[in-house]
């Protein structure tokens, strides 16, 4: 991405945030935007907004064979409410899998590889040939999202997070107004939800995560982060 293109993008999309931001997003980028959605525990709210914006819209949902089968129903369920009709369930490679994975265990001894083989990677073979990526995730959750901004520069693509400033209570209060369902395992205490072998029951409004990678130093994917852990250079694009 050259620096004229960069310069634009500041000066399109600084300062918006939420639908406001996605809507020019998807109409400026139609063909090169995807948003990336793990139809977790608030990701109807984005999923809401995408829908009203342009439901034919790709979401890219990983597959990592690992979850809950109550996140795989409400995955169907949104879709069929939201009216998304172009939603790319991505698998891990069986290769790797057979390589790396061979009893399914690996989460156990090696959660970073586990991760980096079931999402990182299939997620960067799926979002060749898009120009901007959107997700859900918001500075409340603590870490080092508490510097998101709605646009930012990851390597040469265009990243997006409309719900960056989006507190808790945004989002209940969202999801009320707009009569959206919720993930079955909100409903018995889970607040974060991933794959079923490292998701615990727990978390808070002010500390969502806790309930991931519970008793581990570990607190991200690796589809936001570097397999070691830590952020990939971001480039805010504030105003200056």
């Amino acid at each position: 991405m050259d620096e004229n293109t960069r310069n634009g993008i500041h000066e399109t999309y600084a300062g918006l945030e939420a639908r406001e931001l996605l809507e020019p997003l998807i109409r400026d980028f139609k063909g090169r935007i995807a948003v990336v959605s793990s139809f977790g525990a608030e990701s109807a709210v984005l999923l809401h907004m995408v829908a009203a914006v342009d439901p034919a819209t790709p979401i890219i949902f990983l597959d990592t064979g690992k979850q809950f089968w109550e996140t795989l129903s409400y995955r169907s369920m949104l879709i069929d409410r939201l009216g998304l009709t172009d939603v790319r369930t991505i698998k891990p490679d069986a290769a790797d899998l057979v390589d790396k994975d061979p009893d399914g265990l690996l989460h156990k001894t090696n959660p970073d590889l586990c991760c980096h083989i079931r999402k990182t990677v299939p997620l960067q073979k799926a979002l060749a040939g898009f120009d901007v990526v959107v997700s859900g995730r918001k500075r409340y959750h603590g870490g080092a999202r508490r510097d998101l901004t709605p646009i930012s520069v990851d390597g040469a693509r265009i990243k997006a997070e409309p719900l960056a400033g989006f507190s808790a209570l945004d989002i209940e209060l969202y999801m009320a107004t707009h009569e959206l369902p919720s993930h079955p395992l909100t409903e018995i205490g889970y607040f974060s939800i991933g794959c079923e072998p490292c998701t615990v029951q727990g978390g808070t409004a002010d500390d969502p995560r806790a309930g991931r990678w519970a008793g581990t130093a570990k607190t991200e994917c690796g589809i936001h982060w570097t397999r070691n852990g830590h952020a990939f250079e971001v480039a805010s694009l504030r105003v200056q």
